[in-house]
C-alpha cells in the first residue's frame, strides 16, 4: 500500500523492515529505530498505528488535534492516529517502534460488511498512549511476517488486517458499533465448495476476498465461520494443503524441487523448504530421499 500523496511526513528516518514491497493490500506495516527527535505526520487516507518496541522507557510529547499529551512511553505502548489527523511528536532517548497504517476506505467496506449503522457516521477515535493486548499481539505477528519475508502469503495478512479492522471498529469508533457475529460454522454444500475452490488453485495467489465471495460473506464472517466449521483459519488449512501437495509430488514425481515448490503456490525454493520444515519437521529433499 503506498501512501498518499499529500501524506507529510517530517522525519529522516527510514523504516528498518517495510512491507511497501511486499504486495500487501489496505495494510502497511514498517519497523523504526532512531534516537531522540521529532517528527510530524499527517495521512489521508490511512489510520495509523504505533506500537512500542523500546527496550528502555523513551520520555514522549505528542499533539494530536491541539490536544498535548507528555508521558513515557514503554514496550507495549500504542498510540492510534485517525486518518485526516496530525500529529506531532518529540522524544527524547532511542525510539524502537512499529508502525501500522490501515487503509480508511478498507475499515470502511469492513464496517459496511459487519455493522447495523451507516459506516460513514463512524470516527475512529485518538489515543495517546494506550495498552491493547490484541492489537499488540496482531503486530508482533505481523513483525514476524516482515522478518521472515511474508512466509504466512496474502491469504494471512489479509486475514490479520480484517481483524484488526474488526477491533478498531469495536474498541475505537464513535458510536459504538454492534458487530453480528454469525454462530453456527458453514453448512456442508459451503465448506465441500471452498475446499473444491482451495484445491483447484493451490497454485495461485488466493484471496480472502475470492473465498467470502464464493459463498457471499463479509471477510470477516467467513473466516470466523470456516474456523469454526474446520477448527483452523483458511490461510492455516491452505497451507496444510500446499504441504500435502507437494509431498505427493516429491514421492511420486520425479520434478525439481523448485518446480513443486511453484506447483504447490510458493514463491520459491526456500520459501517452500521453510513451511515444510516447518510442518513436517525435515526438508523437501531429506523426505524424498526417505
Amino acid at each position: 500500500m503506498k501512501p498518499s500523496a499529500n501524506d507529510q511526513i517530517e522525519t529522516t528516518c527510514l523504516p528498518i523492515l517495510s512491507s511497501r514491497n511486499q504486495g500487501w493490500e489496505n495494510i502497511l506495516v514498517e519497523q523504526y529505530q532512531h534516537q531522540s527527535g521529532q517528527g510530524r505526520t499527517h495521512y489521508s487516507d490511512e489510520h495509523a498505528i504505533c506500537l512500542s518496541l523500546a527496550s528502555r522507557p523513551v520520555r514522549f510529547l505528542q499533539i494530536k488535534e491541539g490536544k498535548t499529551h507528555a508521558s513515557l512511553y514503554g514496550k507495549g505502548d500504542i498510540s492510534i492516529t485517525p486518518a485526516k489527523m496530525a500529529f506531532f511528536a518529540r522524544w527524547e532517548g532511542e525510539d524502537r517502534y512499529l508502525q501500522i497504517r490501515i487503509a480508511s476506505g478498507f475499515v470502511q467496506s469492513v464496517a459496511r460488511e459487519t455493522i447495523d449503522i451507516n459506516p460513514d457516521r463512524l470516527e475512529l477515535i485518538p489515543e495517546f498512549r494506550t495498552r491493547d493486548p490484541h492489537i499488540e499481539s496482531i503486530g508482533m505477528l505481523l513483525l514476524s511476517e516482515l522478518q521472515q519475508e511474508n512466509l504466512g502469503g496474502r491469504l494471512y495478512i489479509e486475514s490479520l488486517a480484517n481483524v484488526l479492522a474488526v477491533h478498531l471498529l469495536r474498541q475505537y469508533s464513535a458510536p459504538k458499533p454492534l458487530l453480528a457475529i454469525y454462530e453456527g460454522g458453514l453448512s456442508q454444500r459451503q465448506v465441500l465448495q471452498v475446499l473444491d475452490y482451495l484445491n483447484e488453485h493451490l497454485n495461485q495467489d488466493i484471496k480472502l476476498a475470492d473465498l467470502a465471495q464464493l459463498l457471499g460473506m463479509s471477510q470477516f464472517h467467513f473466516s470466523h465461520l470456516f474456523k469454526q466449521s474446520l477448527g483452523i483459519a483458511p490461510y492455516q488449512y491452505l497451507l496444510q494443503q500446499r504441504i500435502e501437495r507437494a509431498k505427493q509430488l516429491l514421492k511420486q514425481t520425479e520434478r525439481s524441487i523448485m518446480e513443486i515448490a511453484l506447483e504447490c503456490g510458493f514463491n520459491s525454493h526456500s520459501h517452500l523448504s521453510k513451511q515444510f520444515r516447518q510442518l513436517t519437521g525435515m526438508t523437501p529433499k531429506a523426505y524424498r530421499a526417505n
